[in-house]
């Protein structure tokens, strides 16, 4: 997915499990490049990337289904080490002369792994004799395993949990070591890209970001460069990495759409003429963005609609720069991941509000895109390597399509305006409570209902106005924030007593499995 050659690197081969992004977040904290590719085009990430270990992930499919997907046979031949993931295990042991059937006991949930034999994979972690909690999520199952391997752990209901080829260094699982409840998971993973490939836990923030300068340099050379400046800490660490490449080539544009928070674009331009040597122009689109998007419901509709505009406007701002030849954006690894459909599934719609697959062919740039390599706390960490405060670093993400998808059905100005007010409020409040750094992600969403209310002695019709928060690492999965009702009783409160056209206020309790859209 990027072009970018890391010497010491892990091939995650994706064959559409959930929680593939998982593994990749394991094997970065331990320090270790890696990059998810579909099984697809495996071999040509493979030959790109020139990897020292491959990873397997687990998959929805069955290898008993005709035309399942399959490991290409480069990888096996590379003579590199393997560790093959629930279906990743399955696979193997299929191509290599093994057997997995169905229609034995399912299971999914906590299991307990009893330890056989001594595994170089083990080393440090676990040992003989001893037992360990791990998540199981499968209904086939291996039933013999292929010449070179043997067991080295089972469970209740996989007498085949864990084998290994030592060899060879082929190691296969049926549980996830990836999830956090596999509490040594993580730790298998890290033995495996470290001990068993050797590749040495040193790819580092500071690391990224001298290759990363280099790059920018290389690819844009003395042409100018318009970076995307949101406020957000993806287009910032952006646009300060790119300014650092190229210094005056970057001007960066501040498209206000009036989609944004209270007094968002006046913050962001305050802070980076105050603080940064950046030349920021502030473009006012409101009427433009807000005027097409009036009564508008769909919500890809509005995202399409805000995309358009926002090259549009772009485009205008380049020609008054007298052209520009590449576009700044602050795309992040996630948006690369859940873009490409790797499965023929629904992700390549999840991101559509990011020009991840390229720019309109009239549109004469190109895209420059430092980050897409990140996952979202790894930007944060490089945002901290560039100088930016912890204040700004520690900010909830906040998207593109901005307040137009937290307004589900027809937008209105002064829907927009009344949802500003309410989510300030509520952010407000977070902040009071001490509970904003607790917190990933938390905004306020005005739905398209109106509820009769009592307010002192009269009669209301007004919107109703939910609340969000979430826990989160990198956005990839969400847990609500579980509040005390004390608190929630003093932000309703609040915006009820404030905002002009809310009556009622309710709290969102859904979690964010991986791969889903932020709201609608």
């Amino acid at each position: 997915m990027t072009q970018t050659a890391h010497p010491d690197s892990v091939l995650i081969i994706d064959f559409g499990s959930q929680v593939t992004q998982l593994i990749a977040r394991r094997v970065r904290e331990a320090g270790v490049y890696c990059e998810i590719v579909p099984f697809q085009s495996a071999e040509e990430g493979f030959r790109r990337l020139n990897p020292k270990a491959i990873i397997l992930s687990g998959s929805p499919a069955s290898t008993l289904d005709e035309g399942s997907p399959r490991v290409p046979q480069m990888i096996f031949d590379s003579g590199l080490p393997v560790f093959g993931i629930c279906y990743g295990q399955q696979t193997m042991c299929t191509q290599l002369g093994g057997k997995v059937e169905s229609g034995h006991h399912r299971e999914f949930g906590r299991a307990f792994l009893e330890i056989d034999k001594e595994c170089a994979l083990f080393e440090g972690l676990w040992s003989a004799g001893s037992r360990h909690q791990v998540w199981m999520s499968h209904g086939d199952r291996v039933t013999a395993i292929p010449p070179g391997f043997e067991v080295v752990a089972t469970s209740s209901n996989a007498p085949f949990a864990f084998i290994a080829d030592e060899k060879r260094k082929y190691y296969a699982v049926q549980f996830h070591p990836e999830v956090v409840h596999t509490p040594d998971g993580a730790k298998l993973i890290q033995n495996f890209v470290q001990k068993i490939a050797g590749i040495h836990g040193d790819w580092t923030m500071s690391a990224y970001r001298a290759k990363a300068v280099q790059q920018i340099r290389e690819q844009v050379g003395d042409k100018r460069v318009i970076c995307a400046l949101s406020g957000g800490v993806d287009s910032s660490v952006a646009a300060l990495l790119i300014h650092e490449a190229v210094g005056d080539q970057l001007t960066c544009i501040l498209v206000d759409h009036g989609l944004m928070r209270k007094d968002e674009a006046a913050n962001v331009v305050a802070m980076f003429k105050e603080h940064y040597n950046l030349h920021l122009i502030h473009v006012d689109a409101v009427d433009r963005f807000v005027g097409e998007l009036e009564g508008v419901s769909d919500p890809e509709t509005k995202r399409k609609i805000i995309g358009r505009l926002f090259i549009e406007t772009f485009e205008d701002e380049a020609k008054k720069l007298g052209g520009a030849e590449f576009l700044g954006q602050g795309t992040l690894y996630p948006d690369v991941i859940e873009s490409v459909s790797f499965t023929g599934g629904p992700s390549v719609t999840i991101k559509s509000h990011h020009n991840v697959g390229g720019l309109p062919e009239r549109m004469n740039m190109k895209l420059v895109e430092p980050l897409r390599e990140l996952f979202k706390d790894e930007v944060r960490v490089l945002g901290r390597e560039l100088g930016l405060p912890d204040s700004f670093i520690g900010r909830h993400p906040f998207p593109g399509p901005g307040l137009a998808i937290r307004c589900p059905g027809g937008v209105t100005r002064e829907k927009l305006d009344i949802l500003r007010e309410a989510d300030a409020i509520y952010l407000d409040e977070i902040r009071k409570a001490g509970l904003y750094d607790a917190i990933w992600q938390a905004f306020a969403v005005l739905l398209p209902v109106q509820t009769v209310g009592v307010m002192g002695d009269g009669r209301t019709y007004e919107f109703v106005c939910a609340l969000r928060a979430v826990t989160s690492v990198d956005g990839m999965t969400a847990d609500f924030y579980h509040y005390d009702m004390e608190f929630l009783g003093r932000a309703a409160t609040r915006i009820i007593n404030e905002v002009r056209g809310i009556n009622r206020v309710v709290y969102d309790v859904t979690s964010k499995p991986p791969g889903t859209i932020e709201w609608e």
